[in-house]
């Protein structure tokens, strides 16, 4: 495979690029403008290798990207790149159009022309492979229902807005255009390298420095969690053995509540780095004010890419979990100069705002 990664030193995309490189058969081209949540670090570990390339380019420069599909001679596209964070996206819409909604219009129409030039086998083999989130079925009741494929979009903040549609766009280029795509929605991901403004790198840090561990609201809201090195797996099924016009749903079977999450994440702590002065963890946990559309709950059905691909999460919650905690304890390399940057005017972790 000679494999376009777009966002790939984010945290998904890099796991993506990670698992592809270990095949030295693969060519892994690696799409990435760099921006706060972008770190070529976290892919250290095959920066050198000679079947890993990477390139500063913004999705949203249509003619470059059409260039290096071009000179790589690109059969597959992974579609990552994304603003992701809900609150951001409620502080700054603006943004979250331009690269989710714009940045894939500009992609798609790139990957367009290129595959049209490509001779008929090669045109076979080409695949544009989209990767959304479940947050653009948007809400469910605490007590029933999953999200499937065939579940209606009903976005509820400007990210999952955005993202809806994106979705929609690469549908229309596949039924107007004939451009072979697959989608595929996740559920949230959490593993190594997460950007610690997310939920649980962020309470494993915070606690770390004896810092409030934010809650939204009571911490009822509801969230399926799937390792990120299971979503890696199923994305690369997805992209090479999906049919052409489907969509998947990927989840990891694993429904915690927020305030579960956190206290799994303390008690995990307790035994693994007790607090310097006594004490559990727990004892940090702080409930904020709730904020605007948060939704209830998200939970994914994974029937179908179980059935039709043969995948299936290797990590329970609770391995993964204690996997997760154990890696941010030992690779302050990572994330410690990540957690001293100051971006959009204020410390990670150092508001009163939660994350998820």
């Amino acid at each position: 495979m000679r494999v376009l990664v777009t966002g790939g030193a984010g945290f998904i995309g890099s796991a993506v690029c990670r698992l592809l490189a270990q095949d030295g058969g693969n060519r892994v081209v690696n799409v990435d403008k760099l921006t706060y949540a972008g770190n070529l670090e976290t892919l250290r570990e095959i920066s050198a290798q000679p079947n890993y390339l990477h390139y500063q380019v913004d999705i949203c420069d249509g003619q470059a990207i059409l260039d290096i599909l071009r000179n790589e001679k690109i059969d597959t596209i992974m579609h990552l790149a994304a603003e992701s964070h809900v609150d951001r996206s409620i502080d700054r819409p603006g943004e979250f159009v331009e690269t989710n909604v714009v940045g894939t219009f500009r992609l798609l129409s790139a990957a367009l022309t290129y595959w049209r030039e490509l001779p008929e086998v090669e045109q076979s083999k080409f695949r544009f492979h989209h990767i959304s989130t479940d947050e653009v079925f948007g809400d469910l009741p605490f007590d029933e229902g999953v999200f499937t494929e065939e579940t209606p979009y009903a976005p509820s903040s400007p990210y999952s807005a955005s993202k809806a549609a994106s979705d929609h766009f690469v549908r229309a280029w596949h039924d107007t255009y004939g451009l072979p795509v697959v989608l595929s929605n996740c559920s949230n991901n959490y593993g190594p390298f997460h950007f610690p403004e997310k939920l649980i790198p962020l309470v494993i840090l915070n606690a770390l420095e004896e810092k409030p561990l934010p809650v939204y609201g009571a911490g009822a809201n509801v969230r399926d969690w799937l390792h990120v090195e299971d979503h890696a797996r199923a994305l690369v099924l997805v992209a090479t053995t999906g049919k052409n016009g489907e969509s998947y749903n990927i989840g990891g079977r694993a429904e915690r509540t927020n305030l579960q999450v956190v206290e799994a994440i303390c008690d995990i702590l307790d035994a693994q780095k007790p607090r310097p002065g006594g004490g559990r963890y727990r004892e940090l946990i702080s409930f904020v004010s709730d904020r605007p559309g948060h939704d209830r709950r998200y939970a994914i059905d994974p029937a179908k890419v179980e059935r039709e691909l043969g995948w299936k999460a290797a990590h329970t919650f609770e391995s993964g979990l204690t996997d997760t905690v154990r890696w941010y304890l030992d690779n302050e390399w990572w994330w410690g100069p990540i957690r001293q940057k100051k971006y959009a005017g204020e410390r990670l972790g150092g508001g009163v705002k939660a994350a998820e």
